[in-house]
């Protein structure tokens, strides 16, 4: 009897073990996190993946003080801009991976040397209560002055989408500083997240704000009396990049993670989280524009990279340390 128990017992182990691990750090949300972490198990039952979640700035300190103690611990990363990425990539802290789904891919979303690659859209437009007295199409519109005192935005001393975002319209011909020389003059108010600036506007605290698309067309949808824009000139956007870490210890099995998020499989759960798949074959959530109609401005995430203290202190000169 004592046999067959340790039989069944073994059999059992053997049954619900895995034949590899894999370790994620993520700044997704915990829920959006376990629902890929769930998605890719499901696909690949011999895998295990053990995940980690913060926010981008308190993973890379993690990060960096592994590297540091010579032990990093995750194989793959998906984290929320290709800044942060190309600054790894640049001290060579990553591998180069050519994923078979890049094809799908408009190349200005992934690096060219296999580095990085895009896993959706999070734009930045307009977002203004249905209160205000006019309904802005354009960027141009936030620095006409009539608009003094009305506009609220996040600071991109706080927000990494809102140093994106400082980056990608200064870098515009049609913008550049100038620009926002007319937003600090119109006394525009920059300070915190997204988050702040959307209920200054959905409140009339601010009838005109720039914030990210997912947060006003979710809260639209719930009732919110605002309308969000895509301005013709094109919006700024974070992408949710993924990598594989340079000593990854289950290279393998972190190259089927990336695979598998860039799949039709893995961007289908990119749309059913409500944001828009950096996937070009897929379709985009309910009350956004078709993708035809988003038009993305240009970045360069190497310039972004290089520029961002610069462009921090000169941003703080214009609007205050805020």
């Amino acid at each position: 009897m004592k046999t067959l128990l340790t039989a069944a017992a073994l059999s059992l182990i053997a049954t619900t073990s895995f034949a590899d691990d894999l370790t994620l750090y993520t700044s997704q949300p915990n829920a959006d996190a376990q629902k890929t972490v769930d998605a890719f198990m499901a696909a690949n039952p011999d895998i295990k993946v053990n995940w980690v979640r913060d926010g981008t700035t308190k993973l890379m300190a993690r990060l960096y003080a592994e590297i540091e103690a010579g032990n990093p611990q995750p194989d793959v990363l998906l984290i929320a801009d290709t800044v942060t990425l190309e600054s790894m990539a640049q001290k060579d802290l990553l591998t180069a991976y050519h994923s078979k789904e890049a094809v799908a891919y408009d190349k200005a979303l992934y690096s060219a040397d296999g580095y990085y690659y895009s896993t959706k859209l999070i734009t930045s437009g307009i977002v203004y209560n249905t209160g205000a007295e006019k309904a802005p199409t354009a960027w141009a519109d936030l620095a006409d002055p009539s608009f003094k005192g009305q506009i609220a935005m996040p600071s991109p001393l706080y927000s990494g989408a809102a140093l994106i975002h400082l980056a990608t319209l200064t870098g515009d011909e049609s913008l550049g500083w100038d620009y926002y020389a007319a937003l600090a003059a119109n006394e525009a108010r920059a300070k915190g997240g997204n988050g702040g600036t959307f209920k200054a506007v959905a409140s009339g605290e601010k009838p005109y704000g720039v914030v990210v698309d997912f947060l006003a067309i979710r809260n639209k949808a719930k009732g919110s009396p605002i309308e969000f824009v895509f301005p013709k000139e094109g919006v700024s956007y974070v992408t949710e990049p993924v990598a594989i870490l340079k000593n990854a210890k289950h290279m393998a099995t972190a190259q089927k993670f990336v695979d598998f998020v860039l799949s039709k499989e893995g961007q289908e759960l990119v749309l059913d989280m409500g944001y828009i798949p950096a996937r070009s074959d897929m379709a985009v959530p309910a009350g956004f524009p078709a993708r035809k109609d988003i038009k993305l401005m240009a970045f360069d995430p190497n310039a972004a990279l290089k520029n961002a203290e610069e462009n921090k202190t000169k941003f703080a000169e214009m609007f205050g340390d805020k």
